[in-house]
């Protein structure tokens, strides 16, 4: 398993970290190479690369595979989606192990009734608070690594009002969790309230064409957001580029050329690590190797 920094190092410098989402290996090696400090798996983009919407229809060994491929491929962070845990706290200690076990850094887990769906949608249902508290220590009491970081997500905002969203935010930091994710909040003011009600770290999830009232990192920053991600920032972008290049295709009938040559663009996925390999075992040096 590749060493990679902890999300403590990166959180206990000043400032907000920025995150973009990618729901893939490629996306996520684009995002380290891009200089960014972590990587955030989407559970959204996932369950699209897959072939379904964002309605809590990927099972964990779905989620949990796609998490371990993007984990290993990046020396970065990986933030990754787990949903509600996928079930109650017996599920819960299952899934905290197994995405532990695959390098990644951190996850989030949230309120919601299955089945869940996307924050930004309508008709979300929530759990009671003592279920989701429960949830909640079990993550905690679950992980083996002191770095694994319990992301704490509240849907309760569209639900049972913004007060409670806080009040949950709070009680699960109390339970154990390290960061606080009050979803969809309403207007800026909620937005900004955030960070201040809530005694602990808090992310902001921004989301391009969703209901999050902050469109300007620097904004969430100053509002004392440790961390922001933006999860459909790569695959909107592909959605509209791949569009692009269809029409492109379809009207002059002559395939666009990408930048740079295929050689190079293995290269950007370690290729030449993995050709050095392949040469060293064909012809191994003197004595390396030998029966």
């Amino acid at each position: 398993m590749i060493e990679v920094q902890s999300l403590d190092s990166l959180m206990a410098g000043r400032g907000m970290l920025t995150v973009p989402g990618a729901y893939d290996a490629i996306g996520a090696r684009l995002i380290e190479q891009a200089g960014f400090p972590a990587a955030y798996m989407t559970g959204a983009g996932t369950a699209l690369a897959r072939g379904y919407p964002d309605l809590g229809l990927l099972t964990m060994s779905e989620m949990v595979e796609n998490a371990g491929a993007m984990a290993r491929s990046i020396r970065i962070p990986l933030i990754a989606d787990a949903d509600t845990g996928f079930g109650n706290e017996l599920n819960v200690t299952r899934c905290v192990r197994e995405y532990e076990a695959r390098g990644v850094a951190a996850i989030h887990l949230e309120d919601q009734l299955m089945p869940k769906r996307c924050g930004h949608l309508e008709g979300k249902e929530v759990v009671s608070r003592m279920e989701f508290l429960a949830k909640i220590r079990a993550a905690v009491a679950a992980r083996t690594r002191p770095g694994f970081k319990i992301i704490a997500r509240t849907d309760a905002r569209a639900v049972l009002g913004f007060e409670e969203a806080v009040w949950r935010a709070n009680a699960a930091l109390d339970a154990g969790a390290d960061i606080a994710f009050v979803e969809a909040t309403q207007s800026l003011g909620e937005a900004a309230a955030v960070p201040r009600m809530v005694a602990g770290p808090c992310l902001l999830n921004m989301v391009q064409g969703g209901r999050t009232p902050v469109a300007d990192l620097a904004d969430a920053e100053a509002m004392g957001y440790k961390i922001a991600i933006l999860p459909a920032l790569l695959f909107l972008a592909g959605v509209d580029a791949v569009d692009g290049v269809l029409e492109a295709l379809k009207s002059t009938r002559i395939a666009p050329s990408g930048r740079g040559s295929v050689a190079q663009l293995f290269q950007r996925f370690d290729a030449d690590r993995w050709e050095a390999l392949r040469t060293r075992f064909l012809h191994p040096a003197p004595g390396e190797g030998a029966a």
